[in-house]
């Protein structure tokens, strides 16, 4: 193979990881039913920021979700290197670091679980088309 294959392999391979983590934050539904009992009080805190500031794990099962939960809630391993081990989305080379977004930046279901999860907190995992994410809430604005 030439090296000029192999730059083209390597342009393809950084559009599909874009498009990939684009596809993310365009398509993420969320799963209601893991909402904790404070969804109320979250809603009428969340009504007064605009930005929220978020990272996240992506796995493929609900199970390894609430296994690395566990970890987390635990203290064995913090998010971040949580993130680093075994997310599947490249953001995890970041700790999982999606940044800050506002309404309308994500789906409705993604958006709802993010702007409802405290500051400091992680979410239930949440399914999406692409897998299972955690979602931790690092700052709200």
């Amino acid at each position: 193979m030439s090296n000029s294959d192999n730059k083209i392999k390597m342009a393809l391979w950084s559009l599909l990881l874009l498009f990939t983590v684009c596809a993310v934050f365009v398509c993420v539904k969320y799963n209601g039913a893991t909402m904790d009992n404070n969804k109320q009080q979250n809603n009428s805190n969340a009504a007064q920021c605009k930005e929220v500031s978020a990272k996240h794990i992506l796995v493929s099962t609900e199970s390894e979700a609430n296994d690395i939960l566990k970890k987390i809630n635990s203290n064995l391993i913090s998010f971040e290197e949580a993130a680093k081990k075994w997310s599947s989305c490249p953001s995890k080379n970041n700790g999982g670091d999606l940044g800050y977004f506002g309404r309308g930046m994500m789906v409705k279901e993604f958006e709802d679980a993010a702007f409802s999860t405290e500051k400091g907190a992680i979410s239930a995992p949440v399914k999406t088309q692409f897998g299972w994410h955690l979602i931790k809430v690092t700052d709200k604005r």
